[in-house]
């Protein structure tokens, strides 16, 4: 389960995560915004939102999806910078991908968002 304070609660939030780096699957899209250094303090925990609009079904399928996402990205928490926001956005194939298919799809997608920006300066 997903820590209380690992939780993203306001708007400005997602706002602010959704401006970062994206990368998208067929069932996931992932934005990811890093903290400046020193705009926040070191200690402040990465936050994660969740995003699963009607297009993806009922409530009952919403709230699967969306436990099945909490579940997936609690051990994976801990690898963001600290600062960190994460938002995952479930599209419509998500309500029909098993566990360990949203799994894979929010491996990759983070992958693909941490990884450097080739040209862009790095902190050596």
């Amino acid at each position: 389960m997903l820590a209380a304070h690992h939780r993203m609660r306001r708007g400005a939030d997602f706002t602010a995560a959704l401006r970062g780096r994206r990368a998208s699957s067929h069932r996931l899209v992932v934005a990811l915004t890093v903290a400046a250094p020193f705009a926040e303090p070191p200690t402040k925990p990465p936050i994660v939102g969740f995003v699963v609009s009607r297009s993806v079904g009922g409530a009952a399928t919403r709230n699967l999806v969306r436990r099945r996402l909490r579940h997936a990205v609690a051990p994976r928490v801990d690898g963001l910078a600290p600062g960190s926001r994460l938002v995952i956005r479930a599209l419509p194939a998500a309500a029909s991908a098993s566990y360990d298919e949203l799994v894979h799809d929010l491996d990759s997608a983070l992958a693909r968002v941490t990884r450097p920006v080739p040209g862009s300066r790095s902190s050596s």
